[in-house]
C-alpha cells in the first residue's frame, strides 16, 4: 500500500505549524523519537533538534567533502541541510527539497538563526526534483523516501540529478518481510504504509541504473520496522559498476 501524499502533507505541516509557534511537533510515533540520537557531538541546536523527525544520520553515510554540493530529500526543519553546508563548506552548497509549505519557512527560520548562507530551500517533490541534470554530488534523505507513493520515480530522479560518480548516503525504514497489507492500512501515513523491505529497495536501486548497492539494518524502529543506511552510486562514464553488497 502506498502513502497517501495528501495525509503526509498535512502531517508533516501540522508539525511544522506547531514548531513555528513555539511548540514541540506533536508527533510521536516510534521512528519520529530516533533521529537526534545519531547526532552525538555534531553540536546541534536545541530548537533545529526539537523539530528532527528523522531516523538515523545520513550524513555519517554520506562522507561529504569541501566544496561539493549535497541535496537533502525531504528536508523538513533543516536539521541535515544546515549540517551538510558546515561540512562542504564555503566553496559547497546544500539545498534542502520539501514539498510543504510550513517546513520550508521552518527550516528557513533554523538557517537564518544559525547565520548558515550556503544552504538553500526549495519547494517540489521527491518524485519530481525540480533541480538540472548532472547537477549534484550527493543526494542524501533521512527516513523521507518510505514516504513517497512512487518509489521508482524518486530513485530514477535521484540518477538525473546525480553528477557521474555522484553517490546516493541515506537512513530510511525497511519493513520485515512479513509486514501485511492490514499493518501498512493501520499505519498509511506513517512509514510503515511504504516502507520497503531490504530486497526490494535493492532491486528498485538497481533499476534506477545504481551501483554497489548497501542496504544495512542498524536499528529497530518500531513494530515490525527498521532503520538502514542505504548507500549507492552513480558510476563515472566509461566505468563499470561496482557490485552490490548485501
Amino acid at each position: 500500500m502506498n502513502p497517501d501524499r495528501e495525509a503526509v502533507r498535512e502531517r508533516y505541516a501540522a508539525a511544522a505549524r506547531r514548531a513555528l509557534a513555539g511548540g514541540g511537533t506533536g508527533l510521536r510515533t516510534d521512528a519520529d523519537r530516533l533521529g537526534t540520537g545519531h547526532y552525538a557531538g555534531a553540536g546541534i541546536p536545541a530548537e533545529v533538534a526539537a523539530t528532527s523527525l528523522g531516523c538515523g544520520n545520513p550524513l555519517a553515510v554520506a562522507d561529504l567533502r569541501p566544496g561539493e554540493t549535497v541535496l537533502d530529500l525531504g528536508s523538513g526543519g533543516g536539521l541535515d541541510v544546515l549540517l551538510s553546508a558546515r561540512r562542504v563548506g564555503p566553496t559547497g552548497r546544500a539545498i534542502g527539497l520539501d514539498m510543504t509549505d510550513d517546513m520550508l519557512t521552518l527550516a528557513r527560520r533554523h538557517a537564518e538563526r544559525a547565520d548558515v548562507t550556503n544552504a538553500e530551500f526549495i519547494r517540489g517533490e521527491i518524485e519530481r526534483i525540480p533541480l538540472p541534470d548532472a547537477s549534484v554530488d550527493v543526494v542524501i534523505s533521512n527516513c523521507v523516501i518510505a514516504l513517497s507513493a512512487d518509489k521508482p520515480a524518486v530513485f530514477a530522479e535521484i540518477a538525473r540529478v546525480l553528477r557521474p560518480g555522484g553517490r546516493l548516503g541515506i537512513t530510511d525504514v525497511v519493513a520485515d518481510d512479513a509486514v501485511t497489507d492490514a499493518d501498512r492500512a493501520a499505519r498509511a501515513a506513517e512509514c510503515l504504509g511504504g516502507a520497503l523491505t531490504a530486497g526490494r529497495y535493492r532491486a528498485l536501486l538497481r533499476d534506477a541504473g545504481f551501483a554497489g548497492i548497501d542496504v544495512r539494518i542498524t536499528h529497530e524502529a518500531g513494530e515490525k520496522l527498521h532503520s538502514a543506511i542505504i548507500r549507492a552510486g552513480r558510476a563515472p562514464a566509461g566505468t563499470r559498476p561496482a557490485p552490490d553488497t548485501a
